[in-house]
């Protein structure tokens, strides 16, 4: 069982109230203890030190009496300073009211603020009053906050009561502390030519200790299916690509890799997707040393919408290996990617030195409506071998007599009709 221990937050900012008041407040933050391994030192007894290590090694609480040169592990100890707070872990802090007088105090009311740069959040656990306090009695209060912001923080916390006498006395308390980025997170985008997009996010822990992380995914955009590629296929389960102790060490980085793919209501529309530029945000779960959970959400990603101009080809079908001289068939997909133009294409088919093309060039396709789509199978063949790239097609827009060059639209493996292609 995992229990909170009180750590004095001595070093915070403390604005002391110049009045002697009936009250003391106490703010101490929960924290978890700490893993403190101990590292025996020893020497000889002709060195120069003597025994001078063996007798501070046997006064040292952390060693087991008759193995003080045996290193037995981390040990665990109470914090001795405030600590660090790194962005979306969970501050929690103790505050306690206590009555030093010798007369009861009447209507105390405990408030708990947190001040950040943008906002002011009240924590109190509860904003009632307490009718009396008598001598030596104490209020307690536990506060809870995930911290979403990184910089610095400020915990004001104020008391307000009534003395015997019908006065009422007021003091603040004023703790000070800065909020660290656990994380770095990088994010590089990919387009496919097949309205897939590629995400890869770099994580880089630059903490002090090690992570564990729990979670790193991805949450699309409503417009897209993510697939994970960060794991490879075992049997029935997929194993992770970093083992099963996903341990991030300090100032390591990783790279986690996602697919994104338009749904299908939207993928046919060539408007919509182009323009696409959210793709979705990361949700990273971690724990530390004993458990301590962090979540951090990135904001939404955005990327560069890729620019197709008015028409776009794309190819839908191909095979990776084929004969020499042999007809094969694509299927390509032409898109009018206008919101507004009609289009009346035209299909022209160049030979390059490689690639030669069987049908009839200068094919009526017709009339192309904005935002939609077409399939068209070709014929082509190759006549030298190795790995050869197709190019050669043109479309015009007979409307507006514009037309488009489509070279190296993709690549196939050339090989001779009597050669095993798997060999």
């Amino acid at each position: 069982m995992q229990v909170k221990v009180q750590a004095d937050s001595g070093k915070m900012d403390v604005n002391q109230a110049k009045q002697e008041h009936l009250l003391a407040l106490k703010v101490m933050r929960l924290t978890k203890p700490t893993l403190f391994t101990n590292m025996p030192v020893t020497c000889e007894d002709r060195d120069l030190p003597g025994d001078l290590f063996g007798q501070l090694m046997k006064e040292d609480p952390s060693t087991i009496k008759g193995a003080e040169t045996i290193m037995l592990g981390e040990m665990l100890t109470l914090p001795q300073n405030f600590g660090n707070i790194f962005l979306g872990e969970t501050f929690s802090s103790y505050i306690s009211v206590h009555n030093d007088s010798t007369q009861v105090v009447k209507d105390i009311l405990v408030k708990a603020d947190l001040q950040t740069s943008s906002q002011r959040l009240n924590l109190s656990a509860s904003n009632s009053t307490v009718s009396d306090l008598k001598p030596e009695c104490c209020i307690d209060d536990v506060i809870h906050h995930e911290v979403k912001e990184i910089g610095t923080h400020i915990l004001v916390c104020a008391v307000s009561y009534t003395t015997q006498t019908g006065e009422k006395l007021y003091f603040r308390k004023f703790f000070k502390f800065q909020v660290l980025k656990p994380l770095d997170v990088k994010t590089k985008f990919y387009n496919a030519e097949t309205d897939e997009v590629f995400l890869e996010a770099q994580i880089q822990n630059i903490t002090t200790s090690p992570m564990f992380m729990e979670k790193v995914s991805l949450e699309p955009s409503i417009m897209y299916n993510v697939t994970e590629l960060n794991t490879v296929s075992t049997g029935e389960e997929g194993a992770s690509t970093f083992g099963k102790m996903s341990y991030l060490q300090p100032m390591d980085t990783r790279q986690y890799l996602y697919c994104l793919k338009p749904k299908p209501e939207f993928a046919e529309k060539a408007g919509v997707i182009k323009g696409v530029t959210v793709i979705g945000k990361l949700d990273i779960v971690w724990k530390t040393n004993l458990g301590e959970r962090g979540r951090l959400q990135t904001s939404q990603l955005q990327r560069m919408a890729p620019g197709y101009g008015d028409v776009r080809l794309s190819l839908e079908l191909i095979p990776d290996t084929v004969n020499l001289e042999e007809p094969f068939d694509i299927t390509c997909k032409i898109t009018n990617c206008s919101s507004e133009r009609t289009m009346d294409l035209v299909l022209e088919m160049c030979n390059t030195n490689s690639i030669h093309w069987c049908g009839i060039s200068g094919r009526q396709l017709g009339k192309l409506n904005p935002s939609s789509s077409l399939y068209i199978t070709l014929k082509l063949l190759s006549s030298v071998q190795g790995l050869q790239s197709i190019s050669g097609l043109r479309l015009t827009d007979t409307f507006l007599k514009r037309t488009y060059e489509y070279d190296d639209i993709a690549q196939v493996c050339v090989v001779c009709s009597h050669m095993n292609p798997e060999s």
